[in-house]
């Protein structure tokens, strides 16, 4: 992983009233999105916040051992 698991619970924790206060900064614009879209574009960031963090960060698998052995 790229980051502990603590800290990526950090960042989502703290991305989620980003998302909140993003959906409000955008009513300022005249743009609205309803709650379902606020929470698709929230579950789309999330993921890939999920998925960066556990891409090894060379880009190859086979670099970091596994552990398991």
């Amino acid at each position: 992983m790229r980051i502990s698991k603590g800290a990526l619970l950090v960042v989502i924790a703290v991305l989620i009233p980003f998302i909140v206060e993003f959906r409000t900064a955008l009513s300022w614009f005249g743009i609205e999105i309803s709650v379902l879209e606020s929470l698709v574009l929230g579950a789309v960031v999330v993921l890939a916040i999920v998925i960066w963090a556990v891409w090894p960060p060379n880009g190859d698998a086979e670099a970091e051992p596994t552990g398991s052995s």
